[in-house]
């Protein structure tokens, strides 16, 4: 027994998939409620795991550096992706390619191509690690987050569009929100316990939450570890180190008066107007 880093829950069949520090993947039929498959070939600790949207593969990512490709029902392997040079945290699929991405403790963002079988970008803008990476649910976007920058890029090869700043930690998890009017939610769990709120258009970080470890626990165990939302998008999921999970909603009785904007958009540079 060893600990469990991450798990993905499959939409199209009964089946949650685990990945831990005993360097076993593991596929649970949440019917019969029990293990049916192993998936053995990583030489470290698994960090991360990611279902591909629509094909039936699975992609990990650990602490050997490699990210492996597996056949879903089979268990046999499809690929064994060599690059990276530290642990690789992350791993996100989106459905309009076959295609995964990985971020990295060596500071790099990998697009990794199913149908070419290698890498086809390779990403180095980031100064620190990175530990994770969202797809954006409706653009054709993804969004890599490191105690630097939050960095947007455009799929499928990874061309860079924009900053988002004003986290200044260490970013374990983030998701995106798709809001009602249109517009998107950047959401960031950071290490030093703290949620950020950015409207993804403008870049503007209207909120911030630092979250407060539940009585018993120290002080300074409240780092958020990992992030979702629910399937409807109007509750955001938190794991932490109080050892607790967290559920946050909207307020609801939130108006412009109670939550003053107090934001003005800064001055286009001569990069930015054409």
């Amino acid at each position: 027994m060893a600990t469990v880093r991450g798990v993905a829950v499959s939409d199209r069949h009964p089946y949650l998939f685990s990945a831990s520090e005993d360097c076993e993947v593991k596929c649970w039929d949440l019917e019969q409620n029990m293990v049916i498959r192993n998936y053995h070939g990583h030489l470290s600790g698994v960090y991360c795991l990611c279902l591909h949207p629509t094909l039936n593969i699975l992609a990990t990512g650990g602490r050997d550096s490699s990210v492996r490709i597996w056949d879903m029902r089979t268990k046999m392997g499809i690929f064994v992706f060599g690059g990276h040079t530290n642990a690789i945290c992350s791993l996100v699929s989106q459905a309009s390619e076959p295609q995964f991405i990985s971020g990295s403790m060596d500071r790099m963002v990998r697009l990794w191509d199913l149908a070419a079988g290698k890498c086809s970008v390779t990403l180095t803008n980031h100064k620190k690690s990175i530990r994770a990476l969202a797809i954006h649910p409706l653009e054709y976007t993804f969004v890599s987050s490191s105690s630097d920058h939050n960095k947007v890029w455009k799929c499928p090869r990874g061309q860079f569009e924009r900053n988002i700043d004003g986290h200044n930690a260490i970013v374990n998890g983030c998701c995106i929100r798709e809001a009602e009017k249109g517009s998107s939610i950047l959401i960031n769990g950071t290490d030093s316990g703290h949620l950020h709120f950015w409207d993804w258009a403008s870049g503007h970080k209207f909120q911030s939450i630092e979250g407060k470890p539940q009585p018993g626990s120290m002080s300074a165990e409240n780092g958020i570890f990992a992030t979702t939302l629910d399937q409807s998008g109007s509750r955001l999921i938190t794991a932490e180190c109080d050892k607790t999970i967290k559920i946050y909603r909207e307020d609801p009785n939130a108006t412009p008066d109670s939550h003053p904007l107090n934001w003005k958009a800064p001055a286009m540079n001569a990069a930015h107007r054409y």
